[in-house]
């Protein structure tokens, strides 16, 4: 039976695990999810045509829970468990995901601030110590005909490969964290040919598609600077009310256009990231009037005996005021052994003490938490659809599906994200397991019905109400022929 458009469809899936009360984390998370405030006008723009047999939100929940029902993609709903809740084929989900009307980024931040605002609820949320992290990660592809695909340079594997790199904005107030905005983009490379030959170029997926659809900014983005939008996303996350006191990054965005950015917000906040530390380095910082390298100026300050030695840390550092980007900023040099390599850090808070400084930014690698569970338990990046509204559907998914699952952790017990994912795919393999079990059965029973001439519902019967043993199927039988 279909579903009609008024069915509370998570209701359903909650009648999955309203049985057994070891199901306690997806009740959790249920509960989450159900407190969210999910209408089409507010998450697409748009309500579903009344020729529609499946929403537009149903097809967005049913995605949602995809996690939890250990369903990787759409080409593998149909054996799941969750099937049984909305009986539709593959193609509706592929349908949804490529949708170039969808504005994914819309849709992130309008459940995104409620799931934040659960948090800022908490007692022991602190506002001061919360922070804005900026990093990027790979997204390897095996396909070559992957609208925008190219080869990118991995630090990881230290070569470059076939897929994209994706830049994520998250928040943090020191134990939970969120993602709450990303864009997928690609390197143009020395022959700005995105590392393809011509011939991959032209095998590439290719679509026309109106200027004026969500989707195009997105493929904007693909050709953009990271810094460039790791400014817009923070614009847009101050836009949206997100308050932050830090801004967390690498060395890679520690550059000028950064720097004026964060002092030039009305907002009390500053920026707090690694800076290159190397002979080569080539950035200069004004100090007593004279431009010196941070290998120039630890070299200047050793000799002044400005280097201290933390026993908390266990660490030489050097402290220093200099002018960068025409901002007062503060340098802090670190290292951990006499002889060791010089690692840098750079703040706009000119007031920040070292150990503060460095405790705060500790945080940005729960950033790097994010993207290894994420990778791990609900395959972020691992889409091979062709097209890129998909690759932005999908990675928007997980974004939420984390973020969910970072709310849940805050409110219940559970000390690690694995254990509680653990948790969830056990119930869910349980009922999975269940299901083919009873798929096998049903088989069975079709043959002996077939076999011996008799109506499914009477095995059935004879099954479950009339006796522990198979054999009284033959007595149906029987007493069929005796009638």
């Amino acid at each position: 039976m279909l579903i009609h458009k008024v069915t509370t469809f998570l209701s359903e899936i909650s009648i999955f695990f309203r049985e057994n009360d070891s199901h306690k984390a997806m009740y959790t998370i249920m509960d989450v999810i159900k407190g969210l405030k999910m209408t089409e006008l507010s998450l697409f723009g748009t309500k579903s045509k009344c020729n529609h047999v499946y929403t537009l939100l149903q097809v967005f929940q049913t995605l949602l829970m995809y996690p939890c029902f250990m369903v990787r993609n759409p080409f593998h709903f149909h054996s799941s468990s969750l099937s049984h809740v909305l009986h539709c084929q593959k193609d509706v989900f592929y349908r949804f995901m490529s949708n170039p009307q969808i504005d994914w980024r819309k849709l992130l931040y309008t459940l995104n601030i409620q799931l934040w605002n659960k948090i800022r609820v908490r007692t022991d949320h602190k506002e001061g110590t919360t922070c804005l992290i900026v990093d990027d990660t790979d997204y390897p592809k095996a396909g070559r005909r992957i609208e925008n695909i190219g080869r990118v340079y991995s630090h990881v594997h230290h070569k470059c490969i076939l897929g994209f790199k994706a830049l994520f904005l998250a928040v943090t107030d020191g134990t939970s964290q969120m993602i709450l905005d990303f864009a997928i983009l690609g390197e143009k490379g020395k022959k700005g040919n995105y590392g393809m030959s011509h011939r991959e170029l032209q095998q590439r997926f290719t679509k026309e598609r109106d200027k004026d659809s969500a989707l195009q900014e997105r493929l904007n983005e693909y050709y953009q600077k990271k810094t460039d939008l790791m400014i817009s996303m923070i614009r847009r996350a101050i836009r949206k009310n997100i308050r932050f006191r830090y801004v967390l990054a690498d060395s890679w965005f520690a550059c000028k256009d950064i720097i004026r950015f964060i002092r030039s917000r009305h907002i009390k906040c500053d920026y707090l990231g690694m800076i290159k530390v190397g002979e080569n380095g080539k950035t200069k910082y004004g100090f007593e009037r004279k431009d010196f390298t941070a290998p120039a100026l630890i070299k200047l300050l050793t000799q002044r005996k400005q280097k201290k030695y933390s026993r908390k840390l266990r660490c030489y550092y050097i402290t220093v005021d200099v002018v960068f980007a025409d901002t007062s900023v503060r340098l802090f040099f670190v290292r951990r052994s006499k002889n060791g390599a010089w690692n840098g850090l750079m703040t706009t808070n000119a007031k920040l003490e070292f150990f503060e400084a460095y405790k705060i930014y500790s945080q940005r690698w729960s950033l790097e938490v994010i993207f290894k569970e994420a990778k791990g338990m609900l395959g972020l990046g691992k889409c091979q659809a062709n097209n890129f509204a998909s690759q932005i559907a999908a990675t928007s998914l997980v974004a939420l599906q984390y973020n969910i699952l970072s709310v849940v952790k805050r409110f219940t017990a559970y000390e690690t994200m694995g254990k509680l994912f653990e948790d969830i795919t056990k119930d869910s393999l349980e009922l999975s397991v269940t299901d083919r079990i009873w798929g096998a059965l049903q088989e069975i029973v079709i043959a002996i019905a077939n076999l011996f001439g008799l109506v499914d519902e009477e095995i059935y019967d004879a099954i479950i109400n009339r006796s522990e043993e198979l054999g009284h199927i033959c007595d149906v039988y029987k007493l069929k022929l005796a009638s």
